[in-house]
Order: structure tokens, then sequence, then C-alpha cells
């Protein structure tokens, strides 16, 4: 081909691809056949063909033949100039996914930290990064962190300077949760008000994600689209440590906010922002109406962050040994209805009566020797704490809730794949489970 039916056919192609990128978003009926790897021309489809999962129309393949490519070009060639057409307006359809809800870096002080967290996210996110607008909210005016902010065209950068004084409420309580506090409420103001999202996620300057992070949030949408009674979705299990887990793909309800990577949507952001504490994070927690959390087994994030606001006072014990989720689930392809709020209480209540009780002293001893789960009863919180301690897991509650709990019923693996259950006193009247 010489240049000028060179630059001919480069026109031609142009003014298809344009047209077919208008019938793409006016028209979802178009559908590409297969196109066989014969120099004789198209082929029917069959097992290995090549075939075009993307909505454009046949006869793209025969323009190319009479108006863009002469009659010398080969049908290999035509073929090959089709296909570089085709991978075109695939990366056009991957600019016009629908959103799913943006991702906010919650940055303060520490640019080491900051940089981890990013490489990581941005590891998975660029693949999707139409379906996750990426920001960074910092809260102070630390000018490394800042610096390495503005240095990535992937992200947009915000920042929140408040000057005002801290007082604090209560004896002992920490600055730094007022200030973490009033950051979140600006951050969150500004993406769903400003920026007008429908959904946020919220990460913090000392995470990295799992391979699954972004299928996991865009599979827990859709659930919470159609369970209203849940009302975050975190990406975090307070007993995720290695020894306590097992199944990557198992999804639990808990009445305990989890936090530490979480998605919330527009409508339950207008109802928390206008009494949005003073302290982070109480206000999900006594906010959230008989409303649940959706929490993974496995952690789709990993906090690292041994020196931070919470004094690194429990990162060797609960944050160091946590297991990240490093397989890819097809979150798509998963079967949800069991967490729906109907359905999962007789699910749960159906798994907890048949695992075998256990009495007395030395629960660890007696459940390492039962075949099959087990369920442990608690009598109050400090038979609990007792019992938890002997464990490993988690003593700590608040509001007068366990971590992970649900009706008062906490789960873990012990050792895996066995599940251990420790029941509250009024758990089986609350998930209706009688004569067990």
């Amino acid at each position: 081909m010489d240049l000028c039916n060179f630059g001919i056919a480069l026109v031609v192609y142009d003014g298809i691809y344009a047209y077919n990128i208008w019938r793409l978003l006016t028209n979802s009926s178009y559908e590409v056949r297969c196109i066989s790897e014969a120099e004789s021309g198209p082929g029917p489809c069959k097992p290995g063909s090549d075939t075009i999962r993307v909505k454009v129309v046949d006869y793209a393949l025969s323009v190319s033949s009479s108006a863009a490519a002469p009659k010398q070009i080969s049908y290999r060639q035509k073929k090959s100039l089709l296909e570089s057409y085709v991978k075109g307006l695939q990366r056009q359809m991957d600019k016009v996914q629908t959103q799913v809800a943006a991702v906010v870096i919650m940055a303060c002080n520490r640019a080491d930290y900051f940089e981890r967290t990013i490489k990581s996210v941005l590891k998975y996110q660029n693949a999707v990064a139409s379906k996750y607008p990426l920001f960074v909210s910092q809260d102070g005016s630390d000018p490394q962190v800042r610096k390495k902010a503005l240095s990535y065209d992937q992200l947009t950068y915000m920042q929140h300077l408040n000057s005002k004084p801290v007082q604090t409420e209560r004896p002992g309580e920490l600055i730094a949760y007022y200030k973490i506090a009033s950051h979140y409420k600006w951050a969150l103001d500004e993406l769903f008000y400003k920026h007008k999202f429908s959904r946020v996620i919220i990460l913090e300057d000392d995470m990295e994600i799992a391979p699954d992070f972004f299928d996991y949030f865009e599979a827990a949408a859709a659930l919470m689209e159609k369970d209203k009674t849940i009302m975050t979705v975190s990406s975090w299990n307070d007993n995720g440590l290695k020894q306590f887990v097992h199944d990557p793909e198992i999804l639990y309800r808990s009445d305990f906010f989890p936090g530490l990577g979480w998605m919330l949507t527009k409508s339950t952001w207008n109802e928390l922002s206008p009494k949005w504490p003073k302290a982070y994070p109480y206000g999900l927690q006594e906010n959230h109406k008989g409303r649940q959390f959706i929490r993974p087994e496995v952690c789709r994030t990993y906090n690292f962050g041994e020196h931070g606001s919470s004094l690194g006072q429990f990162f060797r014990q609960y944050l160091e040994p946590i297991k990240l989720n490093d397989v890819q689930v097809d979150w798509k392809s998963k079967d949800f209805s069991y967490l729906m709020e109907d359905e999962y209480i007789k699910h749960f209540a159906a798994i907890l009566k048949n695992a075998k009780p256990i009495y007395g002293a030395d629960a660890v001893l007696k459940a390492s020797n039962v075949q099959g789960d087990v369920r442990v009863q608690y009598k109050d919180q400090p038979d609990f704490e007792r019992i938890a301690q002997q464990f490993g897991v988690f003593q700590e509650w608040k509001d007068g809730v366990p971590r992970t709990a649900y009706k008062g019923v906490v789960v873990f693996r012990y050792p895996p794949p066995r599940r251990v259950f420790l029941v509250g006193p009024k758990s089986f009247e609350l998930l209706g489970i009688k004569g067990a």
C-alpha cells in the first residue's frame, strides 16, 4: 500500500471507529462473529477460533475489505487491521465502564507508609481505574506526603487543613482520634457532595490490599443494593490471624463495625454526616439501628502500621499475624443469597446448631480433640474474655458487642478448618434455635 492509500485507509478506519463508538453507546444488540485463522476468509465459530467479545458490527470486516484495504492485501493482513481496531474499541469500552466507588486513601504525615500503600493499590487499581477513581486525602501539611501524592498522575489529591484546637471529652482520650474524625467527615463530604459519588471505599495510609480487593467490593456493592440492612462492607476480620482462618470465599454478617478498608453508600452518609462523632470510629457502631456489616473470613487488607495513632498497642499481637488473602476469587460467580438478612439468620443458626457443645474448663484442649465444629457457651463479658484469651482471639467489646460477633456469637477456626463458636447467653434465642 502506498502512503496515499494508507492515509486514506486511516481516515476510513477513523470514521468506522467513531461511528461504532456511537453505535456501541446507543444500541446494545450488536455482536461480532468469530474470525477464523483461515486465509480464505471468515469461518464459522468453533473451538479454538478467535471470538471477539465486544459489541461491534459484522460489517466492519467487509468494509475493511472494500474501502480500507486494496485487493492486494491478504486476508491475514485485513484481519490484523480489524483486530487492532477492535482492541482500540475495547479500550474505549473500558473507559465508559460503570463506576463502582471512589477509593480514598486517608493520609497524614507518614510518607514512607503512604508510598507503600499507594504502590499496593495501584498494582491492582490500574486495570479497573475507570470503575474506582483514586483519591488521596491528606490531613495537615506534611510536605513529604504532599510531594509524594502529587507525583502520581493516577490519583486526585485533596488536603484537609484544620487549625482549631482539639478538646477531648473523656479523660485519657487521644487527640489524634479527634483529628481523624474531623478529617474523615471532611473527606467524605467532599467525595459524596462535591464529587457526587454514590459509594466510597476508605483506606488508610498503612494498608496493602489483596489481589481480589476490587472484585470483592464490586460484588459487595451489588449485595448492598439488594439488602438495605447492610450498613457497610469491610475488607477486614479482627480475628483474621493466620491461625484462625481457612476459607477465602466465606463472608459473614456482623453486629460489630470492623473498619480498616470499608465501603459505604451516599444514602448512609446522608444519615451519618450531620451526627458524625467528634472522635472516630464510634459513629457507625452507635448509629447502626439494627443494621449489620459484612466482613470476610480472610482479610482483603493488611495493616502494616506499627507506628501510628494506636501507638502500636495491638500491632504485634493482633495485626502483624493477619493473613492477607493471596488467591484470586471469582466473586462475580458467587451466590450471595445466603447473606441476605432473612436467609443468613437461618443459615448461621443451622451451622451453629450442628456444632458440638463443649463444657467446663480447658476449652482449647477439648476443642482440639473434637472432630468437626464446636461451640462454647459464655455467661457474660468477663467469661467471654477469659475464654477468648485461652484461644488468643480478640477479647475487646464495644457498646456491648464482642469484636466480629453476630447475635453474640464469635466464630473463628481453631485449628483450621474446624470452626469454634463462642456463644452468648442470649444467642440461641436471638437466632431462633430451640433444643440445642
